[in-house]
Parts: structure tokens; C-alpha cells; sequence
């Protein structure tokens, strides 16, 4: 781990836990390198707030700690409307993940957010997207995976979820997931917003974590909400209940370890870390916000390989040109899955492909060609 990431994550434990930056290591900083790292994790509000409170006014920092605000304050609106439509037309919904997380954070801009992720009720996709089309957003997706979306210029980005975990993630997330309301708990103060209790949200935003940690991985930010949330809630959290649930999901190694790096790098104590949590914190440093193609690849070769008991990268290439019927259930129209219209898929999905993802096809090839 460089100095660089030392000088953040110290950055980001000073503003979470409202101590101001020591002159001696603030005077040792690499502004430009610290901002690159920052905008790598979407941490440039909370980098900015840390550095602002040690007297240090960047105008990188401040420039994108402004933009970071306005958005938010552009989403909550939006937002807030949404809720307002949900309401009128007895549509029931649920916030997930940022827009809960930043409220515990001790500053409005410190919490980055990149879109509104809701869940709602599935049996009014088409009347959510006629709303979203009407006030002028354009419809990215619809229909294909777990979640729609919808995105109005400049960064107003809505991911509507019709279920927490898709088909084509673990069963068992998705097997316990599949009737997530009899999980929730009613508002007090509307008709037909949800909430999850504390124990909950927390089995659930570590799982989403896990999702992308063992995937294309997950950048720090990500162990910095595991931080807030615990700190916000530790006290009143039934930890019997939390590491039952876990258990189930198949995330308790994860959980634990994670909890405990979060606490180490975040907190105020001397903790060592274990030569375990070294590697974990490198993956999450090396990550980024979205994690990286080269992991989300290597992950996929691996699930192939344990799959087919094959690790030919020929007939990895081939699977991915010539997917199975689950595929496209998941990610295309459903009318492909069937064998006779099969070939049709392939045929829409290469060309699609081809004219949308040239750029990234030709990086994943490279990868897979250079595993070894």
C-alpha cells in the first residue's frame, strides 16, 4: 500500500470520527496524487471535509465536494418526488444503501452518492417507467436483470429494483431475498414506504458488498459505510440474529473480517492488522469505487472452470459468444431463452455487442488470452 492511501484512509478515519488532521502529516501530502486516489474511491467530499478542517482549501477538493452536494441535493429532491407518485398510486417502495448510509455521516457531503437505488413494487414496472419517461428521463434498461434504469442529464441516475438479488446471483441470496416484504417494516409517517430494521440493513448492505467484493471487487468506500453504520448502530444491533442470518446467506467469514478491518482502519485504536486483513485491504485499495475488469474476469474464468471442470480459454471465449438459455433470461429478453429463438439471441447479442461494448470486448479478450 503507497503513502498515497495511508494519507487517505487517515483522511477519511479524521472525518468520520471528527479529530482534525495532525499539520505534520497534512504538510506531507501529495495533494494531486491524494485527489487522483480520492476520485478512484469516491471519497473526494469526505477527503475535501478532513482537509478543510486542518486549514488546507484545495480548489480541486473544494470544486468536486460542491458538485458531490449539489448532487445530492439533486437526487433527495427527485427523489422525494418519486415517493410523492409512489403515494398517490398506492405503489409501495423502499431507499437502499447511499441515500440511508449518508444521513449517518457527519456531514451532508461527506457520502458520495452515483444514483437513487429503490426497491418497489415489481407488479408496477410499466407505470414506474411511464412516470420516469414523462418527466424526462431516458430509460437505459428495462426489464432485463433486477433493477431498471432510468438516467435525465446532467446526473440525475435512478436504479428501480424489482428484487434485491437476481437469478443470476447466488441462489441462496436470492432464495432469501425472493419475498423481501415479509423483511420489512412500515413507515410511520406515509402509507407506503418501507424500511428494513437495523439488523437488516446491515445483513443486506454487507451481502451487496460481498456481491461485488468477490466479483469485480469493491473500493474502500465501501468499508468505510461498514464503518458509519456500525458506529451509528453497534449498541443497539442484535448480533445473535445478525451472524444467524449471515450464516444462512453463506457471508459470515466475509462479515466478520470485513467488521473487523473496518474497525481497525476506521477506528481510533492501534490495532495490527493480521497478514489476512493486508490482503483484503489491498483488494479493496486496488479496487475502486465499481471494482475492475480484470477481476470481473478472472472471477468469471474461475466460475467457469468449476462449472465445466474446464479451464480452455478457447471454450471460455466460445460460452461467452454462445451463452445459455439463463443468460438471456437474466440479462436480454426472456424470449430468447427458448432453444428455437436461441440462435437469435447470439446473433442480436454479438452484433449489439459489437456496436455498444467494441472497446471493453476487445480488453476482456486481451485478459483472458494473458491468464494464465
Amino acid at each position: 500500500m503507497n503513502q498515497t492511501f495511508y494519507d487517505l484512509i487517515y483522511l477519511c478515519r479524521c472525518a468520520v470520527n471528527g479529530t482534525v488532521p495532525l499539520k505534520d502529516r497534512t504538510d506531507q501530502m501529495d495533494l494531486e496524487q491524494l485527489y487522483t486516489a480520492a476520485k478512484y474511491h469516491t471519497l473526494t467530499g469526505i477527503t475535501a471535509c478532513a482537509l478543510e478542517s486542518a486549514g488546507i482549501h484545495n480548489d480541486k477538493f473544494r470544486t468536486a465536494k460542491e458538485k458531490a452536494s449539489r448532487k445530492n441535493i439533486f437526487l433527495d429532491a427527485e427523489r422525494k418526488k418519486l415517493f410523492s407518485f409512489c403515494e398517490e398510486n398506492g405503489i409501495w417502495y423502499m431507499p437502499l444503501k447511499g441515500s440511508v448510509l449518508k444521513e449517518l455521516y457527519p456531514d451532508f457531503s461527506m457520502r458520495q452518492m452515483a444514483d437513487n437505488d429503490i426497491l418497489f413494487d415489481a407488479g408496477y414496472q410499466q407505470k414506474i417507467k411511464e412516470y420516469f419517461e414523462s418527466n424526462g428521463y431516458h430509460t437505459v434498461s428495462c426489464g432485463k436483470g433486477n433493477h431498471d434504469v432510468y438516467e435525465k442529464p446532467p446526473v440525475l441516475n435512478f436504479e428501480m429494483h424489482t428484487s434485491l438479488f437476481g437469478k443470476s446471483h447466488d441462489t441462496k441470496w436470492h432464495e432469501y431475498y425472493e419475498d423481501v416484504k415479509k423483511r420489512l417494516v412500515k413507515d410511520c409517517d406515509n402509507s407506503y414506504g418501507y424500511h428494513f430494521s437495523d439488523e437488516d440493513f446491515y445483513i443486506y448492505i454487507i451481502t451487496h458488498e460481498y456481491k461485488h467484493y468477490s466479483n469485480s471487487g469493491t473500493g474502500i468506500r465501501s468499508l468505510l459505510d461498514c464503518y458509519v453504520y456500525l458506529k451509528a448502530k453497534q449498541v443497539t444491533l442484535n448480533w445473535t440474529y445478525i451472524e444467524a442470518e449471515c450464516k444462512k446467506l453463506g457471508i459470515s467469514a466475509f462479515e466478520k473480517q470485513s467488521r473487523g478491518l473496518a474497525g481497525k482502519v476506521f477506528g481510533n485504536s492501534n490495532s495490527e492488522l493480521s497478514d489476512e486483513d493486508k490482503i483484503m485491504l489491498e483488494r479493496y485499495l486496488n479496487s475502486g469505487t465499481y471494482g475492475t475488469l480484470k477481476q470481473s474476469i478472472e472471477k468469471s474464468m474461475e466460475k467457469f472452470a468449476e462449472k465445466t471442470g474446464s479451464r480452455s480459454k478457447l471454450r471460455y471465449i466460445m460460452n461467452r459468444l454462445f451463452p445459455g438459455s439463463d443468460f438471456f433470461e437474466a440479462n436480454y429478453n426472456p424470449l430468447f431463452r427458448h432453444r428455437i429463438f436461441l440462435p437469435a439471441g447470439w446473433i442480436y447479442r454479438i452484433f449489439r455487442s459489437a456496436v455498444i461494448s467494441r472497446k471493453r470486448i476487445m480488453n476482456e479478450l486481451k485478459i483472458v488470452l494473458n491468464e494464465k
